[in-house]
């Protein structure tokens, strides 16, 4: 662990003794301040541990700040002032009641920009008052024009369809049946009718966007939706320079759309209408095994994109989500050295870091993820470890220093390195998942006229070994 590292690790530390514990051995700021709203649904959460709950609509036709502030929530405060332990936040209670010298999230989301000055007007204000977060995440709708194939019809459109025309995929958990959604009141309102939540956000909006610092739209795809350009209007006629504001985006909508976004980002990101812009992506592999995983993505197109934006919107970076599965792990040497290829590229003065590549591992579907695969093919890890460790942002790359991959890239990566090798590949649980896997990928061909040993010819053995 770096000096740096272990500097933050400490103020955060003190940070919790010297102001949360004198408030409640509870107290979590993103109760009040964080938010995240699935408006195509209908969910609320505050921090993204907690399972989203339903907003119940006579309480936001009362106040349409109610999509935060639901009186769930508010009882789930009021346990935190009185030091009481809210049931939805098992997450942070199981760290620290493991190790009580690990610092949960809970302490980490407290001590954020965001959440720090807001502390005594919380304290001092009655827990039933109504509070606009800070820190705002917001999906205005489902419609997407990809059927990811670890996603779901909840966030979907293009999956929605699908089920509802082939139903669910036949494995042994009988993947996206629907019926879950129903009966717990998930179900997505379609983007062309009318939706009650999102009516409410527009009546809230001149009361709460002058009080956000983080600002992110998610999806979807964000760039299908109308509410998204009107937010886009609203940044350019109304600037906010404490903003820091992002969009999710798979960066293949239709050109029209794409140069309509870029035309009023232009405008954001050059005329500094907010204190920083970002674009949140992903891909997870390269060429055709890419555009397999994320069914619709068109990758030279996505790089095409990419590339185009960095040049032409000042201040604008991105960073790319790979949800590492087993999918990627056969093609991932070529798609690190795109990225590699964007850092060097744009890093500079002005961009002194243009893209930033996150690898979390995939966990759901199971039959997706790196642990199915067989034990030997973690040297494909090691192989890309070592590639990202030899083009460390401090190396002297092509006759450039300070832009390549950073140490925290690398470790979050190494994180994948171990578990994987960690795995028991033996398990009668695995077993299933394999066999689940190959019901997929073969539904996934008739359905969507793929074909999975040809994009994924090294996986021609494993997919015979377990079609048995």
């Amino acid at each position: 662990m770096s000096i740096e590292e272990n500097n933050f690790l400490q103020k955060v530390k003190n940070y919790k003794e010297s102001v949360l514990d004198n408030i409640s051995p509870t107290f979590c700021t993103a109760k009040w301040k964080q938010v995240t709203l699935h408006l195509h649904n209908g969910l609320t959460h505050s921090c993204h541990h907690p399972e989203p709950h339903k907003i119940p609509l006579d309480e936001v036709n009362h106040h349409p700040s109610a999509l935060h502030n639901t009186y769930w929530k508010k009882l789930a405060r009021k346990e935190m002032l009185e030091g009481k332990r809210p049931s939805e936040c098992d997450y942070c209670w199981k760290v620290e009641d493991n190790n009580d010298s690990i610092l949960s999230d809970r302490m980490f989301k407290s001590y954020e920009w965001w959440a720090q000055p807001y502390v005594n007007d919380i304290i001092n204000s009655h827990w039933k008052k109504n509070v606009n977060p800070s820190y705002l995440e917001v999906s205005f709708s489902s419609v997407c024009n990809f059927k990811c194939s670890y996603c779901s019809p909840q966030v979907s459109s293009k999956w929605m369809e699908e089920i509802n025309e082939y139903g669910p995929y036949p494995t042994s958990s009988n993947l996206h049946d629907l019926s879950w959604l129903k009966r717990h009141d998930h179900m997505p309102i379609p983007n062309k009718e009318h939706n009650p939540y999102v009516e409410a956000f527009w009546k809230w909006w001149p009361t709460l966007a002058n009080d956000l610092k983080h600002f992110r739209i998610t999806g979807g795809e964000p760039l299908l939706t109308k509410d998204t350009f009107k937010i886009l209007d609203d940044l350019i006629l109304n600037p906010r320079p404490d903003l820091e504001f992002s969009i999710n985006s798979n960066l293949c909508p239709t050109d029209e759309i794409m140069n309509k976004f870029v035309e009023k980002i232009k405008i954001i990101g050059g005329q500094r209408k907010v204190k920083k812009l970002k674009i949140f992506t992903s891909a997870e592999a390269y060429g055709d095994q890419a555009n397999y995983i994320r069914y619709g993505l068109d990758y030279n197109k996505w790089l095409h994109n990419i590339r185009r934006i960095l040049i032409e919107v000042p201040n604008c970076t991105f960073t790319c989500t790979s949800t590492f599965n087993v999918l990627s792990i056969f093609s991932f040497d070529k798609f690190l050295k795109d990225i590699l290829e964007l850092k060097l590229e744009f890093g500079g003065t002005n961009k002194a870091i243009p893209i930033i590549l996150d690898t979390p591992y995939l966990r759901w579907p199971k039959h997706q993820s790196i642990f199915i695969g067989y034990k030997n093919w973690s040297e494909h890890f090691t192989k890309y470890r070592d590639f990202m460790q030899n083009n460390l942002e401090y190396r002297n790359i092509r006759g450039k220093e300070n832009y390549g991959f950073y140490s925290w890239e690398l470790a979050k990566f190494q994180r994948i390195v171990d578990i994987f090798k960690d795995n028991n590949f033996d398990s009668v649980d695995l077993q299933q998942h394999r066999k689940d896997f190959i019901i997929f990928v073969d539904e996934h061909d008739r359905r969507r006229d793929t074909n999975f040993l040809q994009t994924f010819p090294e996986m021609y053995d494993f997919y015979w070994d377990n079609k048995k």
